[in-house]
Protein backbone atom coordinates (compact mmCIF):
# COMPACT_ATOMS: atom_id res chain seq x y z
CA UNK A 1 0.00 0.00 0.00
CA UNK A 2 1.72 3.09 -0.63
CA UNK A 3 1.78 5.57 2.28
CA UNK A 4 3.13 8.92 0.46
CA UNK A 5 2.49 10.43 -3.00
CA UNK A 6 4.40 9.27 -5.35
CA UNK A 7 4.69 10.23 -9.18
CA UNK A 8 7.87 10.01 -11.60
CA UNK A 9 9.80 8.32 -8.67
CA UNK A 10 12.95 6.21 -9.61
CA UNK A 11 13.27 2.57 -7.93
CA UNK A 12 15.52 3.61 -5.12
CA UNK A 13 12.97 6.11 -4.20
CA UNK A 14 10.16 3.31 -3.96
CA UNK A 15 10.93 2.27 -0.16
CA UNK A 16 10.21 5.81 0.84
CA UNK A 17 6.44 5.62 -0.72
CA UNK A 18 6.11 1.89 0.07
CA UNK A 19 3.80 2.16 3.86
CA UNK A 20 3.10 -1.31 4.06
CA UNK A 21 2.08 -4.65 2.86
CA UNK A 22 -0.90 -7.24 2.65
CA UNK A 23 -1.80 -9.98 1.09
CA UNK A 24 -4.31 -9.80 -1.93
CA UNK A 25 -6.55 -11.91 -4.02
CA UNK A 26 -5.93 -11.35 -7.57
CA UNK A 27 -9.41 -13.60 -8.89
CA UNK A 28 -9.53 -13.91 -12.52
CA UNK A 29 -12.41 -15.41 -14.52
CA UNK A 30 -10.68 -17.09 -17.25
CA UNK A 31 -13.46 -17.83 -19.55
CA UNK A 32 -14.13 -13.74 -19.57
CA UNK A 33 -10.81 -13.17 -20.27
CA UNK A 34 -10.50 -15.49 -23.15
CA UNK A 35 -14.24 -14.02 -24.34
CA UNK A 36 -13.30 -10.44 -23.70
CA UNK A 37 -11.30 -7.41 -25.63
CA UNK A 38 -10.79 -5.54 -22.60
CA UNK A 39 -10.30 -8.05 -18.70
CA UNK A 40 -12.72 -5.24 -17.35
CA UNK A 41 -15.01 -7.87 -16.07
CA UNK A 42 -12.97 -10.95 -15.90
CA UNK A 43 -10.64 -8.98 -13.33
CA UNK A 44 -12.57 -6.42 -11.51
CA UNK A 45 -16.13 -7.68 -10.44
CA UNK A 46 -17.77 -7.84 -7.09
CA UNK A 47 -15.60 -10.08 -4.79
CA UNK A 48 -12.32 -10.19 -7.33
CA UNK A 49 -10.11 -8.32 -4.95
CA UNK A 50 -10.10 -9.07 -1.43
CA UNK A 51 -7.13 -8.14 1.00
CA UNK A 52 -6.42 -8.38 4.56
CA UNK A 53 -6.28 -9.65 7.07
CA UNK A 54 -3.06 -7.10 8.31
CA UNK A 55 -1.58 -4.32 6.81
CA UNK A 56 2.52 -5.13 8.23
CA UNK A 57 5.21 -2.20 7.76
CA UNK A 58 8.65 -2.61 7.56
CA UNK A 59 8.91 -6.07 5.84
CA UNK A 60 11.66 -6.31 3.09
CA UNK A 61 9.07 -6.77 0.36
CA UNK A 62 11.77 -8.02 -2.46
CA UNK A 63 12.14 -10.61 -0.58
CA UNK A 64 8.83 -11.78 0.91
CA UNK A 65 7.97 -15.89 0.57
CA UNK A 66 4.96 -16.48 -0.93
CA UNK A 67 2.26 -19.62 -0.37
CA UNK A 68 -1.27 -19.98 -2.56
CA UNK A 69 -3.14 -22.62 -1.41
CA UNK A 70 -6.37 -24.07 -2.91
CA UNK A 71 -8.36 -25.91 -0.96
CA UNK A 72 -5.74 -26.70 1.60
CA UNK A 73 -3.31 -27.74 -1.63
CA UNK A 74 -0.02 -25.98 -2.11
CA UNK A 75 -0.12 -24.24 -5.34
CA UNK A 76 2.02 -21.74 -5.62
CA UNK A 77 5.14 -21.60 -3.57
CA UNK A 78 7.74 -18.56 -3.99
CA UNK A 79 9.15 -15.55 -3.45
CA UNK A 80 8.67 -11.96 -4.19
CA UNK A 81 12.60 -12.28 -5.37
CA UNK A 82 11.07 -14.74 -8.03
CA UNK A 83 8.73 -12.23 -9.66
CA UNK A 84 9.44 -10.88 -13.67
CA UNK A 85 10.01 -7.12 -12.23
CA UNK A 86 10.77 -6.49 -8.74
CA UNK A 87 7.93 -4.34 -6.98
CA UNK A 88 10.76 -1.31 -7.12
CA UNK A 89 10.65 -1.47 -10.63
CA UNK A 90 6.33 -2.01 -10.57
CA UNK A 91 6.31 0.93 -8.28
CA UNK A 92 8.29 3.15 -10.29
CA UNK A 93 6.73 2.19 -13.65
CA UNK A 94 3.49 3.02 -12.48
CA UNK A 95 4.58 6.10 -11.30
CA UNK A 96 5.28 7.33 -14.66
CA UNK A 97 1.98 7.24 -15.37
CA UNK A 98 -0.39 7.46 -12.53
CA UNK A 99 0.14 9.43 -9.10
CA UNK A 100 0.11 7.54 -6.66
CA UNK A 101 -1.84 8.46 -3.43
CA UNK A 102 -1.47 7.22 0.16
CA UNK A 103 -3.85 4.10 0.64
CA UNK A 104 -3.75 2.87 -3.39
CA UNK A 105 -2.63 -0.63 -3.60
CA UNK A 106 -0.55 -2.31 -6.45
CA UNK A 107 -1.57 -5.94 -7.03
CA UNK A 108 1.77 -7.52 -8.28
CA UNK A 109 0.62 -10.82 -9.19
CA UNK A 110 2.61 -14.08 -8.52
CA UNK A 111 5.19 -16.25 -9.73
CA UNK A 112 4.06 -19.05 -11.13
CA UNK A 113 0.23 -20.19 -12.58
CA UNK A 114 -2.69 -20.57 -11.03
CA UNK A 115 -5.73 -23.00 -11.74
CA UNK A 116 -9.46 -22.36 -12.26
CA UNK A 117 -11.86 -21.82 -8.81
CA UNK A 118 -15.88 -22.67 -8.49
CA UNK A 119 -17.84 -22.38 -6.04
CA UNK A 120 -17.30 -23.96 -2.62
CA UNK A 121 -13.27 -23.75 -3.28
CA UNK A 122 -11.15 -21.98 -0.82
CA UNK A 123 -8.06 -20.08 -1.33
CA UNK A 124 -5.48 -19.06 0.66
CA UNK A 125 -2.81 -16.69 -0.08
CA UNK A 126 -0.03 -16.39 2.50
CA UNK A 127 2.96 -13.58 2.58
CA UNK A 128 5.54 -14.81 5.27
CA UNK A 129 5.61 -12.38 8.41
CA UNK A 130 2.77 -10.54 7.33
CA UNK A 131 -0.12 -13.14 7.38
CA UNK A 132 -2.55 -15.75 5.79
CA UNK A 133 -5.76 -13.96 3.31
CA UNK A 134 -8.52 -16.95 3.05
CA UNK A 135 -11.59 -16.51 1.09
CA UNK A 136 -14.18 -18.90 -0.19
CA UNK A 137 -15.72 -19.07 -3.17
CA UNK A 138 -19.34 -17.78 -3.64
CA UNK A 139 -21.49 -18.12 -6.91
CA UNK A 140 -23.20 -14.80 -7.61
CA UNK A 141 -26.80 -14.71 -6.68
CA UNK A 142 -29.49 -13.39 -9.58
Amino acid sequence: MIGKRARNITEAQVKEHVFGVTPCNDVSERAWQKADLQWFRAKGSDTFGPMGPALVRGVDYNKLKLIGRHNGKVVQESSTEMLIFSIDNIVSYVSRYVTLEPGDVIFTGTPGTTQAMKPGDTYEVEIEGVGVLRNTVVAERR
